[in-house]
């Protein structure tokens, strides 16, 4: 029994694994219909690569499922570690500032031999994926409650900056943020407060209204497409939708972990786990907050990296 028979894929007969796909070229093929060197021609279309995700100690081979605006990780492959280690040392760091590698020559080799020809044995670990529907319901207050007593209003900077990584630490313990690496002891006091329309939710403590869900993995070059889009379009009514600085994104992080397994409010989407903020990195790269992690990561920005979720100052 085949790899793709054994995670039960109904289109197994003509699935096969794309070994020239990689993680760097996933958004010019599928996330803008295409490359020039595919034809790819319907959504429904469906491409299988493996690949190193190195997000998490220690790092894992994965096998992806990819299509045009789709992406589910399918399996993971219990590859011998150093085989591992030794491919993504081989690219070398800047091969990996997104923390996804392709596999080289080695790893093809064993995957072949021990995987693809063979019967995989118990290297092959499904991944359950589950279908789960965001509950618009938040269980917050209304706009029109009043807000509690004695409500402490905080300034947050709302201005694109450039930060060095060791001067995050301070920013962070200086509004009291939780932080699992460098502020496990913070808690930032928040108040969110529906606004009713199911897209939005406003924080009364910070003056920020932050969209619920927000865009796929992208780039940061995408991501600023997205903006103009909405902001064209009016999402919820407004027109001045911005990426979240560093402070306002780290301010929704919480100290509990959610049902979605997020440190975050579950009122918003589990679909947007870690997200680009307006804050650049030196000497180079782009900051990111992690709300599964509840911390803070830098990488390129240049490739598909993290999801967006906007916000606005209300």
């Amino acid at each position: 029994m085949g790899i793709f028979e054994k995670l039960g894929l109904a289109t197994s007969a003509q699935a096969t694994i794309d070994w020239d796909i990689t993680p760097a070229l996933t958004f010019t093929i599928f996330e803008s219909w295409g490359s020039k060197e595919r034809n790819i021609r319907t959504k429904g279309e469906r491409y299988y690569y493996f690949y190193i995700d190195s997000w998490q100690e220690p790092a894992k081979l994965c096998l992806m499922e990819r299509g045009i605006k789709h992406a589910r990780v399918l399996a993971e492959i219990d590859a011998p570690q150093e085989m591992i280690q030794n491919c993504i040392a081989a690219q070398g760091e800047k091969a990996g500032l997104d923390k996804c590698y392709a596999v080289d020559a080695a790893l093809k080799q064993w995957l072949t031999d021990n995987v693809l020809k063979g019967d995989g044995g118990g290297l092959i670990k499904p991944i359950i994926v589950s279908v789960q529907i965001d509950d618009l319901e938040t269980g917050l207050p209304t706009k029109d409650q009043p807000l509690p007593p004695g409500l402490k209003k905080v300034h947050l900077p709302a201005e694109a900056s450039v930060v060095k990584e060791e001067e995050i630490p301070g920013i962070i313990k200086q509004y009291g943020f939780f932080d699992s690496k460098c502020n496990p002891e913070g808690r930032f006091e928040t108040h969110l407060v529906d606004n009713g329309d199911g897209l939005t939710v406003t924080e009364a403590v910070t003056g920020i209204m932050w969209q619920r869900q927000g865009c796929d993995i992208t780039s940061l070059r995408q991501v600023q497409n997205y903006i103009a889009e909405i902001n064209k379009k009016g999402f919820a009514g407004f027109s001045d939708w911005r990426m979240p600085t560093l402070e306002e994104a780290m301010s929704l992080v919480q100290p509990e972990l959610n049902d979605n397994e997020q440190f975050i409010h579950p009122c918003f989407s589990r679909l947007q786990p870690f997200i680009f903020v307006a804050g650049q990195r030196l000497p180079g790269g782009y900051w990111f907050v992690d709300y599964k992690q509840a911390t803070f990561f830098w990488a390129s920005g240049t490739i598909p990296g993290a999801f967006g979720r906007l916000c606005r100052t209300a």
